[in-house]
């Protein structure tokens, strides 16, 4: 069965524009043209992934990543017509997984949604389990059952978006090793940025402030300056 993908975007020809182009990669497209239109669909039928534009009328893209992140864990990519950056960074802090910047070229922003949804399905991936502890990794309080894709800080579970779960694997599995930015894409989303990208610093953030007793004194994931992050937890 192909990926259900939801195009919602305002603009009529650049909806059709991507809405074409996906259908012909075989994938099932819908579209909407606002976010009350997005939530209709997105509550009556299982999306796998949103292209969501940030400039939409009223309810805007930004305020939408946040509502659908907050019930929800289905892949979000954020297009964007604005080259400031600091909708890119609110839209990363508010759930998104990744973004693109219009004008869209399309053979990029397949090999994304093409990666985004590999990243997702392996991370829902299930098989049997031999031993379920073969399928658990604990640091500190924190314990993760890979089978199932959970995190658990104690006995409270800890959700966590594709694009956040990916990262913090990379980090549980270098535990002890600096890790650059460019090794951190490489390790998740295998994006090819500019040293300046963000993306990573977002997600840290992210991270600290879900698992950090003192996010703004983090211990676990800590920052070594010109050098990258060290997840310092010992892991078994």
């Amino acid at each position: 069965m192909s990926h259900h993908v939801l195009v919602v975007e305002d603009e009529p020809v650049t909806r059709a524009r991507l809405v074409g182009y996906f259908r012909c990669e075989g994938y099932r497209v819908s579209e909407a043209d606002s976010g009350e239109a997005m939530m209709d669909i997105f509550s009556n039928e299982k999306v796998d992934l949103i292209l969501l534009d940030i400039n939409l009328p009223g309810i805007d893209g930004l305020s939408l990543t946040r509502q659908l992140r907050s019930q929800s864990t289905v892949g979000i990519i954020l297009v964007t017509g604005r080259s400031d950056t600091i909708d890119r960074v609110v839209g990363l802090e508010m759930g998104a997984d990744d973004y693109v910047v219009k004008p869209v070229e399309l053979r990029e922003l397949l090999v994304r949604v093409k990666n985004l949804l590999w990243r997702i399905s392996l991370c829902n991936a299930v098989t049997e389990p031999e031993e379920k502890d073969d399928f658990i990794i604990r640091f500190g309080e924190c314990r993760i059952d890979t089978q199932r894709r959970e995190l658990y800080r104690g006995d409270q579970p800890v959700t966590l978006t594709g694009a956040e779960y990916e990262l913090l694997l990379a980090f549980v599995t270098h535990t002890g090793m600096v890790l650059n930015r460019e090794r951190l894409l490489s390790l998740t989303s295998h994006r090819r940025e500019a040293p300046g990208d963000r993306t990573i610093d977002t997600l840290v953030r992210r991270l600290r402030h879900k698992l950090e007793e003192h996010p703004g004194q983090p211990v676990m994931f800590k920052t070594i300056h010109g050098e990258g992050y060290l997840f310092t937890e010992t892991v078994f």
